[in-house]
């Protein structure tokens, strides 16, 4: 592996552990998107510029800890190198300990996609394995519509995905995704939403 300086590394994306068992797989598609409509120095600036953060764990594995939809949607147009920023190297302790530290620090997310949490043998072993969860997509919706904004939480948009899973039925949100998407943009600023991040309760103009 090529390291530009102290924590940054240049690595394969396939080799990539998700801490994360689900995505939604319409951001990743937005991401594709936006892949596909760069040119080829646009590109070369986007990746030099897009770093992964990662934990160094048990037998070298990098585990990333955000950007879960850029680094499948990356793998899906066939680019296999980017860099990741090393935030920790936790390579010396044996599985156990490394998993209770990453739980400590909120690094890792094994719920599946029906918002039930598994255990950390049940996380995909390469960004590949990922499944979609509709939730975690109508959350990232959402945010995009100005439902409410990116927050620096761990894991936010997983938090609203399963505030939206508990109020909308799954019929609903595969029968007419468009009408689904209006309904949350009222859900997101009720009072029911208040705990979560990014909350403003001030509701903005509904799409048409």
């Amino acid at each position: 592996m090529h390291t530009r300086h102290q924590h940054l590394v240049k690595v394969d994306l396939r080799r990539l552990r998700p801490t994360q068992i689900t995505v939604g797989f319409s951001e990743v598609q937005e991401k594709r998107s936006l892949w596909t409509g760069l040119g080829k120095t646009e590109r070369r600036r986007f990746l030099a510029s897009h770093w992964f953060p990662a934990v160094k764990g048990p037998s070298e594995n990098f585990y990333i800890v955000d950007h879960h939809h850029l680094g499948l949607a990356l793998l899906e147009e066939d680019v296999v190198e980017s860099f990741v920023v090393l935030l920790k190297d936790l390579s010396m302790l044996a599985k156990d300990e490394f998993w209770t530290l990453m739980d400590h620090h909120q690094w890792v997310h094994p719920y599946d996609a029906k918002g039930k949490r598994q255990t950390v043998a049940d996380l995909p072993k390469a960004l590949t394995g990922m499944v979609d969860d509709p939730y975690r997509s109508l959350a990232g919706d959402v945010r995009r519509a100005g439902g409410f904004p990116k927050d620096a939480t761990p894991f936010a948009e997983f938090l609203w995905a399963d505030f939206f899973r508990r109020r909308v039925k799954p019929a609903q949100l595969q029968r007419d995704p468009g009408a689904t998407l209006k309904i949350a943009l009222k859900l997101c600023h009720s009072a029911e939403a208040a705990h979560l991040p990014g909350w403003s309760g001030k509701a903005l103009p509904l799409m048409a």
